[in-house]
């Protein structure tokens, strides 16, 4: 399996990275608030609300993310290009998350931003 491909995987769980966080960041959740897990989520505040929020924005980004990284390999690009664009859009999902819980706007946009070239250059790795 090419390095990408693992970073297809680690796309996968990232949003859950970021799920407990939310979850485990502070008191209140347990086996009562695990019968409904949304309505707990919505009820917080803060920085775990934040890293709520990073987890639905992660789970839009991924399909985009894997259908870049699977045409890209069809398509015979670069290996090289197509593992370092796969890393490096997993390594600013990760940084634009820990900006996004820390509430910094601006450059949770940038990072973003550059998260979504990355998904985009992959059509040009040949």
């Amino acid at each position: 399996m090419t390095l990408a491909y693992w970073c297809v995987f680690a796309s996968i769980l990232m949003p859950t990275a970021f799920v407990l966080v939310a979850k485990l960041g502070g008191m209140g959740y347990g086996f009562k608030q695990n019968h409904a897990p949304r309505e707990f989520l919505e009820s917080l505040e803060g920085f775990r609300k934040r890293a709520v929020w990073a987890q639905h924005n992660t789970f839009e980004s991924i399909p985009a993310f894997m259908a870049a990284v699977i045409i890209a390999h069809q398509q015979g690009g670069d290996q090289a290009m197509i593992d370092g664009l796969a890393v490096a859009y997993i390594g600013l999902r990760i940084v634009y998350g820990i900006l996004y819980m820390a509430d910094l706007a601006l450059l949770r946009s940038l990072v973003w931003t550059s998260a979504f070239v990355a998904v985009l250059a992959q059509f040009f790795t040949f």
